[in-house]
């Protein structure tokens, strides 16, 4: 037992290491302040009636009005029953936010490192430089925490199919299979299947060395023990996996049959559009700035300072100094192929150098699956500017054409680059390589990243116009002495960060130099290293994400105020939605904070509703808002934001006097326009069979009304003298929602393209809608069932190799 501790003992001082460093970078959370992200603001906006639900009533409600019309909630943080791995996750990330997700960043690339034998201070050393990786910062700074959840677990992942790959197949089992349920709890689908493309990437290199070997048999045996862990972590994420596909169908990622867009042209019907998935393509040139941070002039809105061109020029222009202060603190430096970026995806030139250093260095399996990883993250996070390897992943590539913003699959070299570049440093200070072959990869490495940066520097007005696509808007804006001013500044920063990533080539150069010559002792040398790479990553990060964005927690809880519409409307406690025209009502979740929004922010929005947008609502089409329960609109004035009241809004249910049966999708929306949607309906044929007729007789007495609400029940009463076609002012989601007349189920179907209906009999009777999806009571039995499959086998596992431990003894 002596043993086990002081073999312990190092990693439990890097881990309280970990914390000291998460919680000195994100100092302000023992403030108790809260970083503000637009993202995560945006989210509570959505999620506000499902959590205020929750905590009144002490249930799941899994739909919300809020946003949209009416949407599941499963993917706005929806609570499963059996989620045990969910517990596990939050149980890690103890630490306040964000310093929670920079823990898990050090964590998972120290495990990884420690699972490929490197000595725990360079182990040490790999995950500062990992976490502090600018983009992995710049995602906590804005909200996208989803994104950084299941980044922070991709090491973990590498790590179990690696101890697997090397016959250790309980240890990599129980880490694999921790690792990918983790993965998949984190819920960005997106960042998993970047992930996959990796480990297709490894599995090709590892299949084709056990080829040459002659060790196919370990190698399937060793798919095969991944295979169960892989299952059984699938398994424990059940719930949220199956809820996710249902409703991917639903939303903008799935196929709603609709074959036109709002002028006639044709639209592609499954995926998203390829405009839409290559909007964020990384420029071929642009991609140096993960070398050099400012290269294509940093983020689209750069503090350039008073001392800039851009400053004297506003001065010239007449502006004053707080007003040219203020401009130079946002400054339009970049000059990339993007139409937004928050900040440069910065790995570090420290990092970048020890990377090339170790291709010389490193052969076999490791290196060639890391550089492949890397080279086709590389290619692929182009986008358009390399077309053809796009179109083809689109086209042929399952799911590939589900995610957008292509050049997001760069996280997969900011895992690799520092992977490969640890592993080289620890051959050169531990291996017995002759001095000779590492003062030859020293040489090269020296030359060929140090003689990149020297080249820019003196050729950069050469070999650069630091012009961008949107300087015609910048002439037209502000004119050409402005334009010339900013491009003077844009070469400024490009300068400045060129001679600072030539400064720390250098430096980290001749740390290994003098290692060499015996100047350095080796724990010297990773000490000077770790200033250097923490100074470099660093001071680039708190360009972009530092003190000034933590404010206080209830800011952050309660990121919008009501305005005076606001106030208005909320004075109305019935049942209603609310379109906001103050901006684009379909990409904010500030009236869902309020209000039912017919609007609503979501990266898969309910597709129906965003076909009904192009089409109808953005043109502000009023049978279509009053089919929704439209009750109140928020109109922008010269004197601010005024509730508007609609007299015509349908209600919340309404009988129809006729039925217009169609044929496809297209029709089905095109019938909208011009309906008269209080007196007739708009079905499409496959729900003929629901239907007794296509006309209805109403008499002047039948009435329906809505007596309850919740999010996932509602009540409705209603009296006819003749059978009746209702429709109700909600969104028709065919997985949960039941309909039932006097507790007795009863069929209903979709019309007008989005809403519920049903016909229902004469009489005075209760209609009850529950929403009840079947989908969660499978899925929870499957993650209980897998869960606890897998704490046996974990279990199992420990206890055998504890035995087997034992008896070498």
């Amino acid at each position: 037992m002596t043993g086990f501790l002081k073999k312990s003992l190092p990693h439990l001082f890097v881990f309280l290491g970990f914390i000291v460093i998460a919680l000195a970078y994100f100092y302000p959370v023992l403030q108790g302040k809260e970083i503000f992200q637009s993202d995560i603001a945006q989210y509570i906006g959505m999620a506000r009636q499902q959590n205020e639900f929750r905590a009144e009533t002490g249930e799941e409600p899994y739909w919300t009005d809020a946003a949209f019309g009416g949407m599941p909630t499963y993917q706005l943080g929806a609570n499963y029953p059996h989620n045990y791995i969910k517990e596990f996750d939050r149980a890690l990330r103890f630490l306040p936010r964000p310093a929670d997700y920079l823990f898990l960043y050090f964590i998972g690339l120290y495990i990884l490192l420690l699972v490929l034998k490197i000595d725990y201070k360079l182990a040490f050393l790999g995950a500062l430089a990992f976490g502090f990786s600018t983009y992995l910062i710049i995602i906590l700074g804005v909200g996208h925490n989803a994104k950084a959840h299941a980044i922070a677990y991709m090491p973990w992942v590498l790590g179990g199919i690696l101890l697997c790959f090397n016959r250790k197949y309980i240890t990599g089992f129980i880490l694999l299979a921790l690792g990918m349920a983790l993965e998949i709890s984190a819920n960005h689908f997106q960042m998993t299947f970047y992930l996959l493309l990796l480990v297709l990437v490894l599995g090709l290199v590892y299949l084709y060395d056990a080829f040459k070997k002659k060790e196919l048999p370990h190698f399937f045996k060793a798919v095969g023990v991944m295979v169960v862990a892989v299952i059984l972590a699938i398994g424990t994420n059940a719930t949220n996996l199956l809820a996710t596909k249902q409703y991917a169908d639903f939303s903008t990622r799935g196929d709603t049959g609709l074959t036109i867009t709002p002028e006639g042209a044709a639209v592609k019907t499954e995926g998203l559009d390829y405009n839409y998935i290559t909007e964020y393509s990384y420029g071929i040139l642009e991609s140096f700035n993960l070398f050099i941070p400012r290269f294509m002039g940093g983020s689209s809105a750069e503090d350039v300072g008073t001392e800039s061109n851009i400053y004297q020029e506003l001065l010239k222009m007449g502006a004053s100094p707080v007003q040219a202060r203020q401009f130079a603190q946002s400054a339009p430096t970049y000059w990339g192929d993007q139409p937004f970026v928050g900040a440069p995806a910065y790995i570090g030139a420290t990092v970048i150098f020890l990377f090339v250093f170790a291709l010389f260095l490193i052969r076999g399996r490791l290196k060639w699956w890391i550089v492949g990883g890397s080279l086709l993250a590389l290619l692929l996070s182009w986008g358009k500017n390399f077309g053809f390897l796009t179109e083809f992943f689109i086209d042929y590539v399952p799911l590939y054409n589900k995610f957008r913003a292509v050049s997001s699959i760069q996280v997969i070299l900011e895992l690799c680059v520092p992977i490969l570049a640890i592993v080289g440093l620890s051959r050169f200070l531990y291996s017995e390589e002759s001095r000779e072959k590492k003062m030859h990869a020293l040489k090269w490495a020296s030359i060929i990243v140090g003689g990149l940066a020297l080249i820019f520097l003196l050729f950069k007005s050469v070999l650069f116009s630091f012009s961008s696509d949107t300087d015609s808007a910048i002439i037209q804006q502000l004119g050409m002495d402005f334009l010339r001013a900013l491009k003077e500044d844009r070469k400024a920063v490009f300068t400045s960060d060129t001679i600072r990533s030539l400064i720390l080539v250098v430096l980290v150069a001749g740390a290994l130099w003098l290692y060499l010559q015996g100047k350095f002792r080796r724990n010297v040398v990773i000490i000077v290293l770790g200033v250097l790479i923490l100074f470099d990553l660093v001071v680039v990060d708190k360009r972009y994400v530092d003190s000034d964005d933590f404010v206080r927690s209830s800011v952050v809880n309660t990121p919008f105020q009501p305005n005076a519409a606001d106030r208005e409307i909320m004075k109305d406690n019935g049942h209603y939605r609310v379109f906001d025209l103050s901006g684009n009502p379909f990409n904010t979740a500030r009236t869902s904070y309020f209000h039912n929004s017919v609007g609503g922010y979501h990266a898969a929005k309910p597709g129906r509703m965003q076909e009904l947008y192009d089409f109808y609502l953005s043109q502000n089409n009023l049978q279509v808002l009053n089919m929704l329960n439209t009750k109140y609109f928020i109109i922008p004035t010269e004197e601010g934001v005024v509730a508007q009241q609609n007299p015509e809004t349908n209600g919340n249910a309404w009988f129809v006097e006729n039925v217009k049966l169609v044929q496809n999708a297209n029709e089905e929306l095109l019938g909208l326009k011009g309906l008269n949607t209080k007196k007739t309906a708009v079905v499409h044929s496959k729900f003929r069979e629901y239907l007794s007729k296509t006309e209805f007789s109403t008499d002047s007495l039948a009435n329906i009304e809505l007596v309850s609400y919740q999010p996932n029940e509602l009540k409705y009463r209603y009296s006819a003298e003749n059978e009746q076609l209702a429709l109700f002012s909600e969104i028709y989601y065919p997985h949960g929602w039941q309909a039932y007349v006097d507790g007795e189920e009863m069929p209903h179907f979709r019309a007008n393209y989005v809403l519920r209906a049903m016909v229902v009999p004469a009489g005075e009777h209760e209609v009850t809608f529950k929403f009840e999806p079947q989908v969660v009571k499978t899925g929870s039995s499957i993650a209980l069932a897998s869960t606890g499959a897998l704490a046996l086998l974990i279990i199992g596992g420990i206890f055998y190799k504890m035995k087997r431990n034992r008896n070498t003894f």
